[in-house]
């Protein structure tokens, strides 16, 4: 069965993580994608985190998937030449250098619509490019910052916190990935590819709609909760500590601010049933007003029991809550991996390994994930292949340094 993006093909001029998360997305959905990258060193990413010199960092491994990597030297004019040629044959180009750096390579949008107005061309940055910031350099927690997720993280009346997930980075590529999904929808009905700018601050902010909710709530910006719900007050929202007591050995309870039926049915699952006339706690506003008494009250019956154990009770209750699980617990989890949330994939170097896969399951689309590749592991395959060089002209560029 064909993959969804069979037949499109990406040129890859991204690095770190916000192009690369974009461009491992439409990998994931069956595009060729042909990462571009620097003779002899590669993408920064190789090398950045590594744990072994001159082995390609898991950092890289887990988001450069499902590619094909080429060598190519865009500061020469002959490496300049040949992604030319490339350009004119993909259907999607996607670059996330520094600020100015893919135009001052000769590359810029209307360079490229030129070269190939069907191409999908596709920019990630920190900060707009038409905004007062588009100069200014970013990482993820920078982004985390700019976009508002900072001062949203952390308990009420301590100091702002970076989320751990990488929203900035990740999150960023996947608002790309679908403006380019969008973009090939269009270009069958016009013909045409188009410009693509997703800056990482904006991508953020998207993030963060519901405490933006909050804010025409309350009129004040958007504050600190800690485990609380933002947008209106509730308890329990919280994590309850289990047994044995490691560092997360919790299990999160939230009951919703709509109704008691949750309430309900957790004071049944752990025998507190006469609560339920209790008027410290018969709302869930009122139920905020107390919550050091409603967290008390779980914490009693929580540390009684092992976090598997607590969420299985209150879940089949029909209690929403699950066990604060670690990445080893869910690298670990049975059904993640039956379900290829989790996949293991067989490096040349690293060997076996797991990571996590693609989570979109589609019934008639499905692209095994393969390891990433290895720097320059498809020179011969694309230039010989997709361009028509022979063995002597491949020779020649790498000897001249051009791949």
């Amino acid at each position: 069965m064909a993959a969804a993006l069979e037949g499109v093909r990406v040129i890859d001029l991204t690095q770190f993580e916000a192009g690369t998360s974009c461009t491992e997305t439409l990998a994931w959905l069956g595009a060729d994608v042909i990462k571009v990258e620097r003779p002899g060193a590669g993408e920064q990413g190789r090398h950045a985190s590594a744990d072994l010199p001159g082995v390609d960092s898991w950092y890289f491994l887990l988001l450069n998937a499902n590619k094909r990597s080429i060598t190519l030297n865009l500061r020469s004019e002959e490496g300049r030449r040949l992604l030319q040629r490339l350009l004119e044959m993909g259907d999607v180009m996607v670059e996330n250098f520094a600020p100015g750096v893919i135009e001052s390579l000769g590359f810029g949008y209307e360079r490229v619509r030129a070269i190939n107005q069907r191409l999908i061309y596709v920019q990630i940055k920190g900060f707009a490019s038409d905004g007062p910031r588009r100069r200014y350099l970013a990482f993820d927690p920078v982004a985390q910052a700019a976009g508002g997720a900072v001062s949203l993280t952390g308990e009420r009346g301590g100091p702002p916190l970076k989320p751990g997930p990488t929203i900035g980075d990740t999150g960023t590529g996947l608002h790309a990935a679908i403006g380019v999904l969008a973009a090939l929808h269009q270009r069958q009905r016009t013909g045409e590819g188009q410009h693509i700018e997703v800056a990482m601050q904006d991508a953020v902010v998207n993030y963060c709609r519901i405490s933006f909710s909050r804010q025409l709530l309350s009129g004040v910006a958007g504050e600190r909760w800690g485990n609380q719900s933002q947008l209106g007050l509730t308890a329990p929202s919280n994590v309850y500590p289990c047994r044995p007591g490691g560092p997360n050995d919790y299990v999160f309870i939230y009951t919703t601010r709509a109704g008691n039926h949750h309430w309900e049915r957790l004071l049944d699952a752990i025998g507190r049933p006469e609560l339920k006339e209790d008027q410290r706690f018969a709302d869930p506003e009122r139920r905020a007003w107390h919550c050091a008494e409603v967290d008390a009250i779980i914490s009693a019956w929580t540390q009684q029991r092992d976090k598997w154990e607590a969420m299985r009770i209150l879940g089949e209750a029909g209690v929403p809550c699950s066990a604060v699980f670690d990445t080893l617990e869910l690298t670990e989890d049975p059904d993640l991996n039956w379900r290829e949330v989790i996949v293991t994939v067989d490096h040349p170097v690293r060997g076996c390994f797991k990571m996590p896969g693609w989570p979109v399951r589609m019934e008639h689309s499905h692209v095994p994930v393969r390891a990433a590749p290895l720097l320059g592991e498809h020179n011969r395959e694309v230039y010989t292949g997709l361009l028509g060089l022979d063995a002597r002209e491949l020779e020649r560029l790498a000897a001249t340094g051009v791949i």
